[in-house]
């Protein structure tokens, strides 16, 4: 510890010690957790009264850059800044750690991997649904939200790669096809649940059951539901009945009064009119409550894995 103390100085020696300490623990010649030397140790070094390194350590204790340990200890400190109450915003709180982990002598690197081990570690508090196709993505989140009741977002398999912790604290919900590719992409204790659909045995009984020749329409914001659909509707249909499909935006509404029979997706179907339209959940209930089993919340917020 490099100290030149002047007793030519109109800068009385205690604080003369004071600062240089301070310079050295801000300049890294100083580590946090560092031991000073002891009152009498550093007096007989720098040949001064030890009453005047005492009151240097006093007035550095008191300014938080350095920390009185049991007996007369003293260890080089983080000095934290003097706010009163909670941060006013996360950005804050993350700055503050930020500043708090450099002070300490910590890497940026070693920060993001500590933060990123503890936010996986956590338990998930949303559901991240993964699907490429947006109409397709929108109906899978719009049943999850109305199932279970829980935060979810939506993303492509692509933002999943790129967007650095997309998956940080989230269940992932995705189709069986794509699993393998986001193995590397999320938690390795929290693993995806893979989506399943509904049948439509119920939907081509429907249509088996009409007496005379129908109009038959499948209203949809995905393009794959409605490609599907004609596939699997086509051996009721036939060549006995006519059938449309119908693709529509988020927000439109469809008129399909001149249709007898309407199948709607979970979006489609609060817009569309018709008497006789007919829901279509896309997710299957048993694939709804292996996702509920996953992520496990309680009326509390915390899991039960967490609670035990």
């Amino acid at each position: 510890m490099q100290i030149s103390l002047s007793r030519n100085s109109d800068v009385p020696l205690r604080r003369q010690l004071a600062e240089q300490v301070v310079f050295l623990i801000t300049t890294g010649q100083l580590r946090a957790g560092e031991n000073l030397p002891s009152v009498r140790a550093l007096a007989r070094r720098l040949k001064v009264h030890h009453n005047t390194v005492s009151g240097a350590y006093k007035d550095l204790v008191q300014r938080n850059w350095v920390t009185r340990q049991r007996g007369s200890k003293l260890v080089v400190g983080v000095r934290v800044p003097l706010t009163t109450g909670s941060p006013a915003s996360l950005d804050q709180l993350i700055n503050d750690t930020i500043q708090r982990a450099r002070a300490l002598g910590f890497s940026l690197q070693a920060l993001t991997e500590c933060v990123r081990e503890r936010l996986e570690a956590q338990p998930a508090d949303h559901i991240l649904v993964v699907e490429e196709e947006p109409g397709l993505r929108e109906i899978i989140g719009a049943e999850v939200r109305t199932a279970l009741r829980l935060p979810v977002e939506l993303c492509s398999l692509e933002e999943v790669k790129t967007r650095l912790g997309a998956a940080v604290g989230a269940q992932v919900f995705a189709p069986t096809h794509i699993l393998g590719e986001l193995e590397a992409f999320i938690p390795e204790n929290r693993p995806a649940v893979s989506i399943s659909y509904s049948q439509a045995s119920e939907y081509v009984a429907a249509i088996r059951a009409l007496r005379k020749p129908s109009a038959i329409a499948v209203v949809s914001v995905s393009k794959s539901v409605l490609r599907t659909a004609r596939g699997l509707l086509a051996p009721a249909i036939g060549r006995k009945h006519t059938f449309r499909e119908i693709l529509i935006s988020m927000k439109a509404r469809a008129d399909t009064g001149q249709y007898d029979v309407v199948f709607c997706d979970s979006i489609a179907f609060l817009s569309t009119r018709n008497k006789r339209k007919i829901h279509y959940q896309l997710v299957a209930d048993n694939c709804l409550e292996h996702l509920r089993a996953a992520i496990k919340p309680t009326s509390n917020g915390v899991t039960d894995s967490k609670k035990k």
